[in-house]
């Protein structure tokens, strides 16, 4: 059976899924909206059923452990969805968030609140970090622990002090999105038919 591309991101509040929601659309994938919550509210088992019901992807799925120290229900999500013999994550956006060395996790690269790639990590205002190669966030704790081809860090999705605020397009996690479909050869067509679940 055919796996389904997935894009973990490790944020699901509100500003996160209004922003992955309409990226989605732009790159011709689609959103798992159920996946949304501060925390986290379905069990891998549940997510990797919608999963396999969306007619197209990639597919972005959003996981949130609301702070939780440790492994928490997103984390616990995230690894069964990520383990899962039909599905094929191609990337993660990593969220930056205020847990300073609480949870964090090696990326590949960072984009920061201009836009820029960078080696170092960047805070949850996109703000570049002192260390390279690391990012502080939430969800972020079990990455690691994950066969994941590229993972991206970058600040709070949709805002960033509205640099990525969705009436702007959201340029930073789009960038993020763009980079992951590169990386993995896939693009989004804008002529399939799409649809938000």
């Amino acid at each position: 059976m055919k796996k389904r591309r997935v894009i973990v991101v490790t944020d699901g509040d509100e500003f996160a899924w209004r922003t992955i929601q309409q990226i989605a659309k732009e790159v011709g994938g689609r959103c798992i909206s159920r996946s949304r919550g501060n925390p986290s509210a379905l069990t891998g088992k549940q997510l990797v059923s919608i999963i396999l019901q969306t007619p197209h992807d990639p597919v972005f799925v959003m996981f949130d452990d609301c702070g939780a120290i440790g492994e928490g229900a997103g984390e616990q999500a995230l690894k069964y969805v990520a383990t899962h013999e039909q599905i094929d994550v191609i990337g993660a956006i990593a969220v930056a968030s205020n847990t300073h060395q609480r949870e964090w996790t090696k990326v590949d690269v960072c984009i920061d609140r201009d836009g820029q790639l960078t080696e170092y990590g960047v805070d949850k205002e996109g703000i570049r970090e002192l260390e390279i190669g690391r990012i502080n966030g939430d969800t972020v704790y079990c990455l690691e622990q994950l066969n994941i081809p590229i993972v991206v860090g970058i600040g709070d999705i949709g805002k960033m002090g509205y640099r990525d605020h969705i009436k702007y397009g959201s340029p930073i996690t789009k960038k993020a999105v763009e980079l992951i479909l590169e990386r993995s050869g896939e693009f989004g067509s804008e002529n399939e038919r799409r649809a938000d679940f």
